[in-house]
């Protein structure tokens, strides 16, 4: 019996060392070459039948974008290393009524993992996040999150939503045309940047001045050129 255990307990731990160096070169793989699809996206296209989906490189993302989502999602990803402890304290202290998950986070989430909540899930992306801060830069981790973020039913990543919504390139995209597509990240299948409700053309107009604000202030220094 004790032999038994014993070898359970060896294997047990073969099995969660090659998991996690599995997840490491993963992360690291992904660190250069361009993410080919993800979960979700491979969801998606079963269930719409196909996916707009094309990747580009971030030197091909008008700098208005790039700064919108940071704006939008994430104010101070130049500054943390995955977490956004302010954020996470204030959200407590709200109760847990808004969120704080940071752009980083929501890279581990689109790139590596699934959609839905579960506590396994956020404890891989608390296991994986600061694992991809430490190998990628904050560059790079804009990059990915502009090619996998859902910016409308089946349409993922800048490219293809600016495309779809306003018959531009990623690289063309005007400062308002940036603002509305960050304005409906975190509900994309409900709001539409082409044709914004009150609501949307509301917080496209906030992304706006927080997007001046950080380009005015060097939060942006880790990305814009």
């Amino acid at each position: 019996m004790r032999w038994g255990i014993g070898l359970l307990r060896r294997w047990l731990l073969r099995g969660g060392v090659a998991v996690i160096v599995l997840i490491l070169g993963w992360v690291l793989a992904y660190g250069f070459v361009p993410v080919p699809t993800t979960a979700h996206i491979l969801g998606e296209s079963r269930r719409l039948g196909g996916v707009d989906h094309d990747w580009v490189p971030i030197e091909d993302v008008s700098i208005h974008l790039q700064r919108a989502v940071v704006a939008a999602e994430d104010a101070n990803f130049c500054l943390h290393w995955g977490f956004d402890m302010v954020a996470i304290r204030d959200a407590i202290a709200d109760g847990g009524t808004r969120g704080a998950s940071t752009i980083s986070q929501q890279t581990v989430k689109n790139t590596f993992l699934w959609h839905g909540r579960s506590w396994l899930r956020k404890a891989l992306e608390a296991m994986i996040t600061p694992v991809m801060e430490l190998v990628w830069s904050k560059r790079r981790v804009l990059e990915v999150y502009l090619n996998v973020a859902e910016f409308g039913e089946g349409v993922f990543g800048a490219e293809a939503a600016a495309r779809h919504h306003f018959g531009v390139t990623a690289a063309d995209l005007t400062g308002r045309q940036a603002a509305l597509l960050a304005a409906v990240l975190p509900n994309p299948r409900e709001r539409d940047p082409s044709a914004p409700s009150g609501f949307v053309d509301r917080r496209a107009n906030a992304i706006t001045d927080g997007a001046a604000t950080i380009a005015a202030d060097g939060r942006d220094g880790c990305f814009a050129n």
